[in-house]
């Protein structure tokens, strides 16, 4: 898809206190955009928020000048670890099975051509030996693979991931980065809640800096500088060096 998402005056409360406030912003379409913040700062709301899965205070969200609702088939949704039952008995391959459900329509169940499909997506996240373990068997890293490869299932053009690499080894961190970046380059638009600031301007093209309200948005190398950092994360960064910024 190559149209732009809008982000209008949006605002989410949590028991009436105001987690995200007044935010606009566009999400560029064809980039990886990431988006930082301190802790609390409302980054993982602001994608729950876009896909619908929290209920908004007030704002809305377009794409192709319609509501985001409308393109909820071609959206996938990345949780974070902690956000999954690991005891759930589900194999790796059900996992991402369940990626196929979206475009297969009312009562039909998943066939040949779909369980196809699940080992091409295990395939690229270099995962298919793992094809038949429970998913409370893996790695941190291994079961966030496992996620992008149901994403890949669903054929997503939209792909929102809530910090993957958040307790991950280095092997599937770069795994899973070359594939986003290979994402990129096949059109798909990639947005990413990210903890770590000291990979920003490697991972990612645009980036949203979040404090509860939007402290900047744009491309990496016009606003992942050490102003907007500071005026994002308070004097708790105080002169911290970090890779990459811009003075």
């Amino acid at each position: 898809m190559d149209e732009e998402i809008l982000v209008n005056h949006l605002s989410v409360a949590y028991q009436n206190k105001l987690a995200l406030e007044d935010v606009s912003l566009t999400i560029v379409p064809g980039k990886i955009t990431g988006i930082i913040g301190p802790n609390g700062a409302g980054k993982s709301t602001l994608i729950k928020s876009i896909v619908g899965l929290i209920k908004k205070e007030s704002g809305h969200v377009t794409l192709a000048n319609q509501a985001i609702d409308h393109f909820r088939k071609q959206i996938a949704y990345v949780e974070q670890r902690s956000e999954i039952d690991l005891t759930f008995p589900i194999r790796v391959k059900e996992v991402v099975l369940l990626g196929t459900y979206p475009k297969l329509g009312l009562f039909k169940r998943p066939g040949k051509k779909e369980k196809t499909k699940v080992m091409e997506c295990l395939k690229q996240v270099k995962m298919e030996e793992f094809a038949d373990r429970q998913i409370g068997n893996l790695s941190g890293g291994q079961l966030q693979r496992v996620f992008i490869a149901r994403a890949l299932a669903q054929e997503a053009e939209i792909i929102f991931l809530d910090e993957p690499f958040v307790g991950i080894d280095m092997v599937s961190e770069k795994v899973i980065v070359d594939l986003l970046k290979e994402l990129k380059a096949a059109g798909k638009t990639i947005i990413i809640v990210h903890h770590d600031l000291h990979r920003t301007r490697e991972y990612f093209d645009q980036l949203i800096i979040l404090n509860k309200y939007l402290v900047a948005s744009g491309p990496v190398e016009e606003v992942f500088t050490t102003r907007l950092i500071q005026k994002a994360y308070g004097d708790s960064m105080g002169e911290i060096i970090i890779k990459g910024v811009s003075e």
